[in-house]
């Protein structure tokens, strides 16, 4: 993983780093002709959309977790797995692991035996989690939230940057040289820390030296800039190198702008009304949603729209990946390839144009 030594990384560095597009999946459920797909198909259907991005030229296949009706990513190293064994560039991932109810042990072997099956292409986001149906299903107290993601990433940094483990701690049962096969690759895989707004997130993701994502999926991406700017202040007075940031975003991408807009509504509009009922969100006016694809966190659009948008993003935050939230539930499945093929084929090309460009007029 690329990085750059100095903490005041402009948007000219940023753009001068190796970009990384990639997909982010949650194994929303598709409808297939008005139809809901089943929940085996889908998972079945990740599979080939993976093998699609690869051939499309796409950089990095994501997968979530989440524990509700409407996702299949359950058990995303398993599928990420056998997305492994039908691909053979395309880097995989998690988006995100619930660090703070999985156990450090378990993941550290689940993602050694994808990377080993994989060829060296795991890596994974690890976050606090921002939908928290695994803390019950699991046994977990939500009160412990900030501990135990606290303990855990320290647990599970300490067994991949060391090849023998002596650890105490307060949430799970205490390690003595310990050591795990099958072993990962010398310092571990590319661990990012996602974070959707906490500062103290932030510093924590710097006090590692972990490269930090950017979980944006409303309002306008500049009000992240300070964010960024803490997370270089914070690498700084821990002594790390600067590191790289990324960005996570929903969208979908079409032939044209209105197309683009009125398919993404038609899925995007229930499932806010629904997630809203939850958790407070606003309202999806169509008001909203078109001030959102206009300034807002929704990359919808043609390939041009999309491209500028995300070069915009290194500009403004400084990002040197981006990957696309390209799933939601309901959304038909020849949209999401659609989106996939355009992604690779019209805008990761247009953008590293746009970035080169940029970099040479600097």
């Amino acid at each position: 993983m690329s990085t750059q030594q100095g903490t005041q990384m402009s948007a000219v560095d940023a753009a001068q780093l190796p970009f990384e597009i990639g997909l982010n999946s949650f194994g929303d459920v598709p409808n297939v002709d008005g139809t809901p797909l089943s929940d085996a198909a889908t998972v079945r259907l990740l599979v080939d959309e993976a093998r699609l991005a690869e051939k499309v030229g796409l950089d990095v296949f994501s997968i979530g977790e989440h524990y509700r009706e409407g996702f299949v990513d359950s058990a995303t190293p398993v599928i990420l797995a056998g997305i492994a064994t039908a691909t053979e560039r395309i880097r995989l991932g998690s988006a995100v692991t619930v660090l703070s109810t999985n156990d450090p042990v378990r993941l550290y072997n689940e993602f050694s035996t994808l990377d080993a099956l994989s060829n060296g292409r795991a890596q994974m986001v690890v976050g606090r989690a921002s939908q928290t149906q695994s803390f019950p299903l699991f046994g977990y107290d939500i009160a412990d939230y900030e501990q135990l993601f606290e303990e855990k990433l320290d647990l599970f940094m300490q067994l991949q940057r060391s090849d023998s483990v002596t650890w105490s701690g307060s949430v799970r049962a205490p390690l003595v040289n310990q050591t795990l096969h099958p072993t990962m690759r010398p310092g571990g895989i590319p661990t990012w820390v996602g974070v959707g707004g906490s500062p103290d997130s932030v510093v924590r993701a710097a006090r590692y030296g972990l490269p930090l994502m950017l979980a944006i999926i409303g309002g306008q991406p500049e009000r992240f800039a300070g964010h960024v700017d803490l997370y270089f202040r914070a690498l700084e007075k821990f002594g790390m190198p600067a590191n790289r940031v990324g960005q996570h975003a929903l969208g979908l991408v079409a032939e044209t702008d209105e197309e683009a807009a009125e398919t993404w509504w038609e899925s995007w509009k229930p499932m806010v009304e629904m997630m809203g009922k939850e958790r407070g969100f606003y309202p999806p006016t169509k008001e909203r949603y078109l001030m959102e694809l206009e300034t807002g966190a929704l990359f919808v659009g043609s390939p041009d729209t999309v491209a500028k948008k995300i070069v915009r993003m290194v500009e403004v935050l400084r990002i040197s990946r981006f990957d696309l939230k390209y799933d939601v539930i309901g959304l038909p499945t020849d949209a999401r390839a659609q989106t996939i093929s355009l992604l690779g084929t019209e805008v990761a090309p247009r953008v590293r144009r746009l970035l080169a460009k940029e970099s040479i007029n600097v």
